[in-house]
């Protein structure tokens, strides 16, 4: 099941993703003040979110988790993401960007920690329908059919 997040920041495209039927059900039967699932404002979340942090600053005596920020948490998962999949079209769907210019930055970012992409791939050859659809869902992409069989790579 897909939900939609409303009213995106900057003008932008809203996010959705996958939630389960169960969670769905769990938020719509939370008690209801307004139209919102939740009625706590954004400076009370920040403030939960900032006394959290300089704690785990204070404990773990490092000050520079002090400028982590919700950006900066959404930065990691869309570099992250884009290292795991090379898709920056789907980073873009998914951060709800309406270009991909600002999607950019997230390669530029991956490419900075990580250095330059290594194209090194795993590879796999099927001969069944069923060694294809094992080898699809177990994210391969298609290469070519040769001598009756179907290659497959996946980035390592």
């Amino acid at each position: 099941m897909s939900s939609t997040l409303n009213s995106p920041e900057k003008g932008g495209n809203p996010r959705i993703f996958k939630a389960s039927e169960k969670l769905a059900n769990m938020l719509g039967s939370l008690p209801k003040k307004g139209e919102k699932v939740f009625s706590g404002s954004v400076a009370t979340a920040w403030g939960i979110f900032a006394r959290a942090r300089k704690r785990a600053a204070e404990k773990l005596q490092n000050p520079r988790l002090k400028q982590i920020g919700f950006h900066t948490l959404r930065h990691w998962k869309a570099t992250m993401e884009h290292h795991k999949t090379k898709d920056i079209l789907h980073v873009k769907q998914m951060l709800g960007h309406k270009s991909i210019d600002n999607t950019i930055l997230y390669v530029q970012l991956e490419e900075s920690l990580f250095g330059e992409p290594a194209d090194e791939f795993y590879s796999a050859v099927a001969k069944t329908s069923d060694e294809i659809k094992r080898l699809i869902e177990a994210g391969f992409e298609y290469v070519c059919t040769f001598e009756n069989a179907v290659y497959f790579r996946k980035r390592k």
